[in-house]
């Protein structure tokens, strides 16, 4: 598939499975789409396998798929299952943000490394930074502030809780490394 038809295939499916019964949560997808789209002086030839995993990354949150509870694996287990799906993204949602750490809170952590290989870890770093800089609302923050906010959502001693607690060094760092990233590439797009 086309880089151009990967990214209208992401937006598309994306909007079917998250616009009408979770529009936060596409609001949301949009968002991260956007802030991926900004990424781009460092991606090249990947701009677009970012930018569709952002607008994808949370299709798991899907009422009519979600299984486990734990979205990361129920989209990438999706996304597996669909004809034109690009391997690459669907890596690259079953590992968004740290699942890892998350999956292990959950139990499934020997679920979401077998099924599903890492991506490139500069690809890795800017889907955490395109995810950990953007608010559920689709507005752009700092991972700091994001991770505050999940944190006060879902409470300190939930899963999700201590999931990102213990993932946030590691979201604050790949943001970092992003950062230094488009600097180096002369970028004014502040992140």
């Amino acid at each position: 598939m086309a880089s151009t038809g990967l990214t209208q295939w992401a937006y598309g499916l994306a909007e079917r499975m998250l616009a009408e019964p979770l529009p936060r949560r596409w609001a949301h997808s949009l968002g991260v789409a956007r802030r991926a789209q900004s990424l781009s002086p460092v991606l090249g030839s990947d701009a677009d396998l970012l930018e569709a995993a952002a607008v994808l990354h949370d299709v798991g949150y899907s009422p009519s798929i979600a299984t486990t509870g734990f979205h990361p694996l129920d989209g990438a287990r999706f996304l597996r299952d669909q004809e034109d799906a690009d391997e690459r993204v669907t890596r690259l949602v079953a590992h968004h943000s740290c699942a890892l750490l998350e999956a292990e809170e959950r139990g499934l952590r020997h679920d979401l490394e077998t099924e599903f290989e890492l991506e490139r870890p500069e690809l890795v770093d800017a889907l955490i930074l395109s995810d950990m800089t953007t608010t559920p609302d689709g507005c752009p923050t700092t991972s700091t502030a994001r991770v505050t906010e999940i944190v006060q959502r879902y409470g300190p001693d939930t899963v999700v809780g201590r999931f990102i607690q213990r993932a946030a060094p590691e979201i604050h760092a790949a943001v970092a490394r992003v950062d230094r990233r488009m600097a180096a590439a002369g970028s004014s797009q502040p992140m």
